[in-house]
């Protein structure tokens, strides 16, 4: 019964399906989290839902004895999910994550041109940064596909688990899977040091160590592609430094001086038209006189950067590009003045750009009072046990 559940919400468009005792299966439908059935699942439901989401023998079998784990579940013809399996309150619950069965472009993700030229870098270190569902992993998986399909090159991936999976084209695309093909995401990174790897992609750097390693192979002449849960450039810099020891950090700052190419935030915003979310980007490059902020720890001078180099380098502002996504009548201002960095600037720069904050107000997209299974696809509204 699963299946014809994530089915469902596979064709509701839904990103995350959430499953837990106590509660109706709900999906994430343009940003929002609506209900897929009428019927509270029990505690046993949900135990038979993990179990038969857990498809490795080995690991079904420790999973009574697990707080929290982490796999991929193939759905023929839908796609695949990443999965998270959790207890809370004595009982499994699940998140599922829908990983899309192509992978996508950088055009069809919406994101800026100069996205496309960090993907072709030859080396340096490249953080994806936002939070929690603002489509990190489907931007590194675009930028694989890019660097797949215009050069020959060795891309090497350690993701946990591993979600878009690559055909090789001009290139050869190795994907290892923490806990199955190598054991952390440490140990995989400095074996991928003696794979002859041309770009290696870590699906997150999570200790001072990873980011260490990472640093090493930045400086050694790969491209190295990663994500980091920041809101911003400026705060993915502090971050990357805060993970070491205060005697480390002046060391480590120089050395991230030179390593780092470029820092690509997102966030992801309800379309003014009330149907899907389109993606808010802040790109830095580093610079000459990037190199230098950082080095000197003037992080906080980053965003006027930014903001000022825009059409010399391509760079750009988050507030910049919500001007351009409100002025494109692709986001309500409402939205773009809620998600802005700096509201007040944000405001004052379109008043100043003539234009008219009240004509781009999205229609409201949720109707009042509704209740579990309503407006649902055909077949969604079942009984879980009976079908």
């Amino acid at each position: 019964m699963i299946d014809k559940i994530l089915r469902a919400a596979v064709e509701r468009g839904a990103s995350d399906v959430h499953v837990k005792a106590g509660d109706v299966i709900r999906a994430r439908v343009d940003g929002r989290l609506v209900p897929l059935t009428r019927q509270a699942l029990t505690a046993e439901q949900t135990r038979a839902v993990a179990h038969a989401l857990v498809t490795d023998e080995a690991d079904r079998a420790r999973l009574d004895a697990a707080t929290d784990h982490d796999c991929s579940y193939a759905l023929d013809g839908a796609g695949r999910f990443r999965v998270n399996i959790l207890r809370q309150r004595g009982a499994y619950s699940a998140v599922l994550r829908l990983i899309p069965a192509e992978v996508p472009t950088l055009e069809q993700l919406g994101l800026p041109p100069v996205v496309a030229r960090v993907a072709e870098a030859e080396r340096g270190m490249v953080l994806v940064t936002g939070v929690t569902g603002s489509g990190k992993s489907s931007t590194l998986a675009a930028m694989i596909r890019h660097v797949n399909a215009r050069a020959e090159k060795h891309v090497v991936t350690l993701e946990n688990p591993i979600e878009f999976l690559h055909t090789d084209l001009r290139a050869s695309v190795t994907q290892r899977e923490v806990g199955v093909d190598v054991p952390s995401f440490g140990a995989g990174l400095r074996a991928a040091l003696r794979q002859d790897p041309d770009v290696i992609l870590i699906g997150e750097m999570r200790d001072a160590e990873t980011v260490d390693t990472a640093m090493k192979a930045a400086e050694t002449g790969h491209l190295l592609l990663s994500t980091l849960h920041t809101p911003d450039a400026q705060s993915t810099i502090l971050r990357t430094v805060a993970m070491f020891s205060p005697t480390e950090q002046r060391v480590v700052r120089l050395r991230l001086a030179e390593s780092l190419h470029a820092v690509v935030s997102q966030r992801l915003l309800p379309r003014a038209s009330g149907r899907g979310r389109v993606v808010a980007a802040e790109v830095l490059l580093v610079t000459e006189a990037v190199r230098d902020l950082i080095a000197d720890g003037k992080v906080g001078e980053l965003r006027e950067y930014i903001a000022d180099a825009r059409v010399q380098y391509g760079m750009q502002t988050f507030d910049q590009h919500l001007t351009d996504l409100v002025r494109a009548g692709d986001v309500a201002y409402d939205v773009a003045l809620a998600a802005a960095t700096r509201p007040a600037d944000f405001a004052l720069q379109f008043r100043m750009l003539h234009a008219a904050p009240g004509a781009a107000v999205a229609p409201a997209v949720a109707a009042a009072g509704t209740t579990a299974g309503d407006g649902l696809p055909p077949g969604a509204g079942f009984d879980f046990l009976n079908g």
